[in-house]
């Protein structure tokens, strides 16, 4: 059974500067007999009566805010993508990882329904899809609630990704499941922690200097996957006092040219670390832009100004505010 407590005077902000702190609680309906709890999810009111018991995630990221709140013993299973062992190794929560059982590298129909889930963790384009059938509606079909990565919830009428700050629907999402699972002081502490950590790194930027120019480097195939502004590379390397050269680009993760990296002459590289093979290895993917005839002669290559993150480090995850602070310390370290 839950109990209500006050807000604290963070959550309370939150509430009322939604603008600000991206999250937008709404007046939770919690009763001693039903134990429910609204919050709002993608733009929706998301209505969870008692507190989740079998949770089915998909992806790293999302798996670790489970778990960084505390609700390791709520999972009944992850899936990922091949090469998701290099996040795990990497991982904060590593023993946690053990604990869980992994259901492989698919996430389908076939494997959340196998798991008899009440509530599944996902994100468009990071699991959910059309093309697959696994979509909230189906989740709900099958008697589970939904819940959407708040950074790929996708725009009214659109199917681009984004609504709100990267940082903000990482703070959003922490918030809500510290609702729905009942451990909201937790998420207030966790978010509280993760502000600081972020406003400590932003104010290390030199002044009087104009921010670097970032590239994100996911992969190539052959054109180069990158960041756009509702993505959280683009808000990590800003509060690392950089500027991501795709920022105007109104969109998650999504594809560009080597023509328009190349003109906006990068002045450092951040390279996403994922995937199965020596095809998909960090330095592969190096030689891949040194390789590039019009990424060659960027500033970023010939200085070899390029850093390599793990790939949780760089979706919505709580490694996000982490990250900020290494970006940071590697622009410093270049003179940025």
């Amino acid at each position: 059974m839950r109990s209500f407590r006050p807000l604290s005077a963070i959550a309370l902000a939150c509430v009322v500067l939604t603008t600000a702190c991206g999250a937008e609680i709404q007046e939770a309906s919690k009763n001693a007999a039903g134990g429910s709890v609204t919050v709002t999810n993608c733009g929706a009111p998301l209505t969870v009566d008692g507190v989740p018991e079998r949770v089915v995630t998909n992806d790293t990221g999302i798996t670790e805010m489970m778990l960084a709140l505390g609700l390791t013993d709520r999972l009944v299973g992850y899936t990922s993508y091949p090469g998701k062992e290099r996040d795990i190794a990497t991982s904060p929560w590593r023993a946690e990882f053990e604990r869980v059982p992994p259901l492989g590298d698919a996430f389908t129909r076939e494997v959340v329904q196998a798991a008899a889930p009440d509530f599944v963790f996902a994100g468009w384009n990071y699991g959910f899809k059309e093309s697959t059938g696994l979509t909230p509606d189906w989740v709900r079909s099958i008697g589970a609630v939904p819940y959407q990565l708040t950074e790929a919830c996708r725009q009214p009428g659109t199917t681009r990704r984004g609504v709100m700050e990267p940082l903000d629907a990482l703070y959003a999402d922490l918030l809500n499941l510290g609702e729905i699972f009942d451990v909201r002081a937790k998420a207030d502490q966790l978010v509280a922690q993760y502000r600081a950590q972020v406003a400590e790194a932003a104010e290390g930027a030199p002044a009087g200097k104009d921010p670097a120019r970032v590239f994100l480097f996911d992969s190539a195939t052959p054109e180069p996957f990158t960041s756009g502004r509702t993505a959280a590379p683009s808000q990590i390397i800003r509060k690392a006092g950089g500027t991501n050269i795709f920022d105007d680009l109104n969109d998650s993760w999504t594809t560009t040219s080597w023509e328009a990296a190349a003109q906006r002459d990068p002045q450092a590289i951040v390279v996403v670390d994922y995937g199965a093979g020596p095809q998909n290895s960090v330095q592969a993917k190096i030689d891949q832009l040194r390789a590039q005839p019009l990424m060659a002669g960027t500033t970023a290559v010939r200085e070899d100004n390029i850093i390599a993150l793990p790939y949780a480090a760089l979706v919505e995850s709580p490694r996000n505010p982490r990250a900020v602070v290494t970006v940071a310390g590697f622009l410093r370290s270049k003179g940025y």
